[in-house]
């Protein structure tokens, strides 16, 4: 597995981010655990997880496992903002849940510090100065290492940065937005405020619920009984033109690769602009080896226009507007 540094800073991280959203609920202590191993032993050091998922559990259950590995060899993330059990109130951003919530993250996890402290989503009522200048305090104790944000519009993300920059706060060094084949909105302005501000982006969702692994196709009519497209109903907002022109290209080109179609999916993103790591998830030892698949190997530059093509949309305005031709300038040279 390679290795990438998360923006411009100096935290390393796998090229493969192993998301924990179904530990304590699809996936028991000790089929976890098995996870967890063999993701380090594949070169795996990236874990994401929230105090949410699972209700505490996913934490708790890292934490167990943390106990017997090399702290100094992982990087753990971890989020704040939603109710983290049954029946509670959501708490936001503010100063009092933040700090109450990292210190039962750290509990959970079993660790001193965190190295990656996120805010699941936008505050819309909390103060942007309390929800920064309180993170900003956590990392000036030691107990985060860095911060990021996750599920942030381009307005809330620079805004946050050059509040953070005025300040002289610890300014969110990555996002984590839904970025996928079948979903690339962050493209418009999420990436490039990424790139411009030198900060990291892990995509989470990059098999798009399932809709990028192969188990879906146009000839089959229906979602297959069990399958999430039936579950949660997706398969009649999905059943589209445009699903199926991006789901026939990626198992064209996976048919030519070689791969499994959750594989180029993943491959797709690691080898987008700008993108530190997907977030993968793994209900199984199985799941995870197949993901572990996406590594070692790379899609030519015609297969990624393929599906980039495949995937691509009309542009909303103002954005139509800007790409055309007649707005565009370029630098003239002397002759």
């Amino acid at each position: 597995m390679d290795y990438r540094f998360v923006g411009s800073t100096g935290l390393e991280v796998s090229e493969l981010c192993l998301g924990t959203w179904r530990f304590g609920d699809e996936s028991d202590e000790q089929t976890s655990h098995r996870i967890l191993d063999e993701f380090v032993a594949a070169g795996g050091t990236f874990i994401d997880t929230a105090d949410v998922y699972g209700y505490n559990r996913s934490e708790e259950i890292i934490g167990t496992w943390l106990e017997g590995q090399s702290r100094d060899d992982l990087v753990v993330a971890t989020k704040v903002y939603a109710e983290a059990g049954p029946g509670q109130l959501v708490q936001g951003a503010g100063r009092k849940h933040i700090l109450t919530a990292v210190e039962a993250s750290l509990r959970r996890l079993r660790t001193d510090y965190i190295d990656l402290y996120q805010v699941h989503v936008f505050d819309d009522v909390t103060p942007l100065e309390e929800t920064l200048s309180t993170l900003d305090g956590l990392v000036k104790s030691g107990k985060v290492r860095f911060i990021g944000a996750s599920n942030y519009t381009g307005w809330q993300l620079q805004k946050s940065i050059d509040l953070s920059r005025q300040h002289g706060w610890e300014p969110f060094v990555c996002l984590q937005p839904y970025y996928n084949l079948l979903g690339r909105d962050a493209e418009w302005e999420l990436l490039p405020i990424c790139r411009n501000e030198g900060a990291g982006l892990i995509a989470y969702s990059p098999l798009a619920g399932g809709w990028l692994s192969g188990k879906y196709r146009r000839d089959l009519g229906a979602a297959p009984a069990g399958t999430r497209g039936e579950v949660d109903g997706s398969w009649q907002r999905r059943d589209t033109d445009e699903t199926w022109r991006v789901v026939d290209a990626l198992l064209a080109v996976a048919d030519e690769a070689g791969k499994a179609p959750g594989q180029v999916a993943l491959r797709w993103l690691l080898q987008r602009p700008g993108v530190t790591a997907p977030i993968f998830g793994a209900r199984t030892p199985e799941q995870l080896t197949d993901n572990l698949g996406a590594t070692g190997w790379t899609l030519s530059d015609e297969q990624m226009d393929r599906l980039t093509q495949a995937s691509d949309r009309p542009l909303p305005y103002p954005y139509e507007t800007q790409a055309l031709p007649q707005f565009q300038r370029r630098l003239r040279h002397p002759a």
